[in-house]
């Protein structure tokens, strides 16, 4: 069996999708994933078994630049040897500053480089690797920023998703049964998600049935929640991270989230309308085109962090319960991408895509 390297790290948005690589490539390849700090706590440790190999970030202050290059020249080595050690045979890399090291080394060794970008905009470090990479497995054919005369290496899948969210039956509910809101603020500018929606939920809660299954990132704030809730008679599932999140996310028939494209994809099998708020600092806006994409296509509502307001909020919340079909149209819209979304295809597709070089 050839062995093939998982490069990943930083935000979930890198690491989940890496996860399910892993899960593809698991069962005909000798898989292994490199990851740094920051990512190490998205993943399981009693599931995934994974190697650290930290890359220092590009610093804000010239001072700090001989202490960054000295721990450049670190991580390139670390690379060196992790890949001759594991006799690594391709790479795979979810993107990001942390994969750099490893995917220099790996052009300096002929070893075969792919990468994978599941955004509408493709991203910086990709951007980078792009020219000596072998192909780029994309979700999106028309990516914003990406070199035209690279388009040949565009290798399109369907959404790269967990195995376990086909083993669910898909829950049918309209708002008419009661708002079962999901909330997914993610992990940055959580603060200000955490807020707003609070008070949304309250001021919802005095005209609607509410059941919300909430993300919090910080869990200082969790149990005060819950009992805020609680006492304006609003059901809740309050959470930093929850295991069962797909089973959650199945249950819910409407969402308020950021728009990581992992996010996203979930959403849109489970068939669920959301009102995406991309946080407003990602990179390149790249939250903002993946929605855009599913606004033009009627399957969502998009709103910027700074336009969105209570108000504005309320009102789209009673013109969805009194017009029904505003929400069906868009449920029946996302019911034709998801139609298409299939773990068998996708993992015959990626295995073909290696087993080609």
């Amino acid at each position: 069996m050839k062995n093939v390297l998982i490069s990943t790290g930083g935000t979930g948005g890198h690491v989940i999708p890496a996860l399910n690589i892993n899960d593809h490539l698991s069962n005909t390849f000798n898989t292994y994933i490199v990851t740094d700090l920051r990512g190490m706590k998205f993943i399981d440790k009693n599931k995934y078994k994974f190697d650290i190999i930290e890359t220092p970030k590009l610093p804000s202050s010239i001072i700090k630049y001989p202490i960054y290059f000295f721990l450049l020249i670190y991580s390139l080595i670390k690379s060196f040897i992790y890949l001759k050690k594991k006799k690594i045979n391709y790479v795979i890399s979810t993107g990001g500053y942390m994969s750099m090291p490893l995917c220099i080394i790996a052009k300096f060794l002929s070893i075969n480089i792919y990468l994978f970008e599941p955004n509408k905009v493709l991203g910086r470090s990709n951007k980078l690797i792009l020219g000596f990479s072998k192909k780029i497995i994309c979700n999106y054919e028309n990516i914003i920023n990406f070199p035209s005369k690279f388009v040949s290496k565009i290798f399109l899948v369907k959404p790269i998703l967990k195995k376990e969210i086909f083993l669910l039956n898909k829950n049918k509910k309209t708002p008419n049964d009661g708002l079962n809101i999901l909330v997914l603020g993610g992990s940055q500018g959580a603060n200000f998600f955490d807020q707003f929606v609070e008070n949304l939920i309250l001021n919802l809660s005095k005209k609607f049935k509410i059941t919300v299954y909430q993300q919090v990132n910080n869990p200082n704030i969790l149990d005060k929640l819950k009992k805020k809730y609680l006492d304006n008679n609003i059901q809740s599932n309050i959470f930093t991270f929850d295991n069962d999140i797909l089973k959650s996310m199945n249950k819910c028939n409407i969402a308020i989230t950021r728009c990581g494209a992992s996010t996203i994809a979930e959403l849109v099998y489970f068939n669920i309308p959301f009102i995406g708020i991309p946080f407003p600092f990602a990179k390149d806006n790249h939250q903002f085109y993946n929605a855009k994409f599913y606004e033009e296509n009627d399957c969502c509502w998009l709103y910027k962090q700074k336009d969105i307001s209570l108000n504005k909020m309320l009102d789209l919340f009673n013109r969805i319960i009194e017009n029904p079909n505003l929400y069906l149209k868009k449920y029946e819209n996302l019911s034709k991408f998801s139609y298409e979304y299939d773990w068998n295809n996708v993992n015959k597709k990626l295995i073909d895509l290696l087993d080609e070089n």
